[in-house]
């Protein structure tokens, strides 16, 4: 049975570790990437299950990378889940406007955080947090 695949953009290595671990200890393939290019070439290449994308990144930001991966048919359908530090007002529906499918504040809850992505990935119309 081929694993579930999780690409990760994420550029802070505390942030990547974490995640990681948490993942691969449910059996999932994380792939990671630095930056917002990276991330949207690893998708092309790889065409993963979900995205976990980090929206405060440098050169490009996790806005601008979602908008680009919706407008490509070969990404437009993959889930993709905003986890972020941004948490003032507005900025869960900016995500989502930008074609993010949900929203995860950091810092990330380590016992829920797998099942909170999960739930993307069982039905990756869902919008929203769980």
């Amino acid at each position: 049975m081929k694993k579930t695949t999780v690409l990760l953009i994420e550029d802070n290595e505390q942030n990547r570790y974490l995640a990681t671990f948490l993942l691969e200890a449910h059996n999932y393939t994380v792939i990671s990437a630095c930056d917002g290019a990276q991330g949207i070439d690893l998708a092309e290449r790889i065409l993963p299950h979900l995205i976990l994308l980090d929206i405060q990144r440098p050169t490009m930001d996790g806005y601008t990378v979602a908008r680009k991966m919706r407008n490509n048919p070969r990404l437009k359908h993959i889930p993709i889940v905003a986890v972020t530090s941004y948490a003032m007002s507005g900025d869960k529906e900016r995500a989502l406007a930008s074609g993010c499918n949900g929203y995860i504040e950091k810092p990330i809850v380590p016992e829920t955080f797998v099942t909170e992505i999960e739930a993307y990935l069982k039905d990756p119309r869902r919008e929203g947090a769980p």
